[in-house]
């Protein structure tokens, strides 16, 4: 077997296709590449690797990688998304295990249109205490 070499395609669960396609193509913004009506399937581009919209699908949590956290909050709420659980930092990352040593993981999360939780994540240096 040859190694692997990246993801190439997620697959999420849709009841309505249509309906699915609208919100990641206009609220999240990615780019629809293909629908295909039988038999229920949609592609959209996520960064190079395939996000398929399918009925059959089971549910599955996506988390969106993003450069800023609260930002991307923002812009979904003046899209009419609700937040369902505020920005806030899920791990120190002292070690460096995962990248920079110092940098904390931010994540935020909501449900895309078919109920389906998306995370939304991003690295960063701590910020100043508030004072």
């Amino acid at each position: 077997m040859n190694a692997v070499t990246g993801l190439h395609q997620v697959a999420q669960h849709a009841d309505d296709l249509d309906r699915a396609v609208a919100f990641y193509r206009d609220v999240v913004g990615l780019r629809h590449i293909a629908t295909f009506e039988p038999p229920g399937l949609a592609f959209l581009d996520l960064s190079g690797v395939r996000l398929l919209l399918e009925r059959g699908a089971q549910p599955s949590t996506l988390y969106l990688r993003v450069a800023d956290v609260e930002a991307a909050c923002a812009a979904l709420r003046e899209r009419g998304v609700e937040i369902e659980h505020e920005p806030h930092v899920i791990h120190q990352d002292q070690e460096g295990v995962f990248a920079t040593p110092g940098e904390e993981e931010v994540q935020a999360f909501f449900r895309d249109s078919e109920g389906n939780l998306v995370g939304l994540a991003a690295r960063r240096m701590p910020r100043p205490a508030e004072g």
